[in-house]
């Protein structure tokens, strides 16, 4: 039995015509599928390029707007680049800046947080 999946609500013109435009430069040939070897890399000097100027320097929103709408489409490779990009984002920084630049709100009562902390001290350090 087939289910319906409704778009998310995240996904407008703008982010549709990014995610086409990165499919129009990676899936435009037919034999473009056969050169995913490596999950981040292409082989092609040229697409790589391409991924780097078209995830590189765009804000949050717009980055998990691509998000969803790679999921729902079922774009790995945007997916994959796009989740790449937050893990890059989250790398080096303290839990305090990764809730600042992820919007996250601290919503733990300081004696809560006193306990994570001491349960799991590597998560901190």
């Amino acid at each position: 039995m087939a289910t319906s999946r409704s778009a998310p609500k995240t996904v407008t013109g703008r982010i549709l015509a990014r995610v086409i435009d990165y499919c129009d430069r990676h899936y435009a040939d037919a034999d473009a599928a056969t050169y995913v070897a490596e999950p981040f890399s292409s082989g092609d000097p040229g697409l790589e390029r391409f991924d780097t100027d078209f995830i590189g320097g765009i804000d949050y929103d717009t980055l998990i707007d691509l998000i969803l709408a790679a999921n729902y489409l079922e774009v790995q490779r945007l997916l994959d680049l796009a989740c790449k990009t937050v893990a890059d984002q989250m790398r080096g920084k303290t839990v305090e800046e990764m809730r600042a630049h992820f919007k996250i709100a601290n919503d733990y009562t300081p004696e809560e947080e006193a306990e994570v902390r001491s349960e799991n001290p590597w998560a901190f350090e």
